[in-house]
């Protein structure tokens, strides 16, 4: 999967949500729990672990994303980008200041061992 790089090299924070509901706009953020926050290697791990998700083609179930990471740089006042997981339909979407458009909308192989991988780092940042 690719994030946009300029972000990636700046993200100080990662933040974890559980999504309870889709946003209302698009581009706003996804309305959820934080469940952890992620600093230093940790985030640099978690973000290496997204940029290995293996492609994958669509599938359907009408984009229904259960997490999300927001990425933020050291100042803290603005999201870099965040990025919405669903699971099912193997779709990542992003926005963001730092999201160009090709990268807006991806998908994922969610059966992969770094998707497994991924989700089992969400479930325990569970709030």
């Amino acid at each position: 999967m690719r994030l946009p790089a300029e972000a990636v090299a700046a993200a100080a924070l990662l933040e974890v949500v559980r999504i309870s509901e889709l946003p209302t706009k698009r581009g706003t953020p996804y309305p959820g729990s934080v469940g952890a926050h992620w600093i230093g290697s940790e985030a640099v791990s978690a973000l290496a672990l997204i940029e290995s998700l293996p492609g994958s083609e669509q599938h359907r179930c009408g984009f229904s994303p259960g997490w999300s990471v927001r990425a933020y740089a050291d100042t803290l006042d603005l999201v870099l980008f965040e990025a919405a997981f669903c699971f099912s339909c193997h779709e990542v979407r992003m926005h963001g200041t730092a999201v160009p458009p090709a990268l807006a909308t991806q998908f994922f192989d969610a059966g992969a061992p770094q998707a497994r991988a991924l989700l089992a780092l969400f479930r325990e940042a569970a709030p």
